[in-house]
């Protein structure tokens, strides 16, 4: 296989930060004296950049912050996790390493701030991997929509055709997988009930970074 662009989540899928971003919504609207917000409507959060996460819960608990506001302190609460504790997950470096001596051409796809995307791929020395940085904040769509996917794309030289999307959510999976590119799961403890749908969804599978017979497939 001659695969030459990808594109990289962040989230779950480069670095463990799930169970931070888990908290953090609970987190900020604790600070909005909303110590117990319904299961439901935090469970609608999971696809959402935090912009509609911070909509969400301005219009659900009639917050007296602003849409801005909200995403700022938001922002602050987790600009702490990426500044200091979130890990790059095990093998991800040398994987990145092997794809940089390959040629591919990468950049991170994610739903993340653009500024606290390069915060963390920065303190944990990757951020000279990628070509560019993109965040769903710029291209105003989550991910699912395939907008943040076909500007990485586009950015790179690619079609969606040339392109594999290293992904840990189904969802996000299922969305580049429609838009034509080639997408491979990566686990991740955080969705661990949903690997035998990200299997199905993925051309490749990568139960850890150091998979060697992805590396095989993939020729790195």
């Amino acid at each position: 296989m001659n695969q030459t662009f990808a594109i990289f989540d962040m989230d779950g899928t480069l670095v463990d930060s799930i169970p931070c971003w888990r908290m953090l919504y609970r987190e900020y609207l604790a600070s909005q004296g909303i110590v117990s917000p319904p299961d439901h409507i935090m469970g609608r959060t999971a696809t959402m950049t935090a912009q509609e996460a911070a909509a969400l819960f301005i219009q659900t608990f009639g917050l007296s912050d602003t849409p801005e506001g909200a995403v700022q302190a938001i922002n602050r609460l987790i600009e702490g996790h990426y500044r200091t504790d979130v890990p790059l997950k095990a093998g991800a470096d040398q994987f990145l390493r092997r794809c940089q001596e390959a040629g591919w051409q990468m950049c991170v796809a994610s739903a993340t701030a653009p500024a606290l995307i390069d915060l963390c791929l920065r303190r944990l020395g990757v951020r000279d991997r990628f070509r560019f940085l993109l965040s769903c904040v710029e291209v105003g769509a989550g991910k699912t929509q395939p907008d943040v996917y076909l500007e990485a794309a586009r950015r790179l030289g690619g079609t969606p055709e040339q392109t594999i999307v290293f992904e840990d959510a189904v969802y996000a999976s299922k969305t580049a997988k429609a838009a034509g590119f080639q997408v491979a799961g990566v686990w991740d403890a955080s969705s661990e009930a949903e690997q035998a749908e990200l299997r199905s969804v993925a051309d490749f599978y990568l139960p850890t970074w150091e998979d060697p017979e992805v590396i095989a497939q993939l020729k790195l």
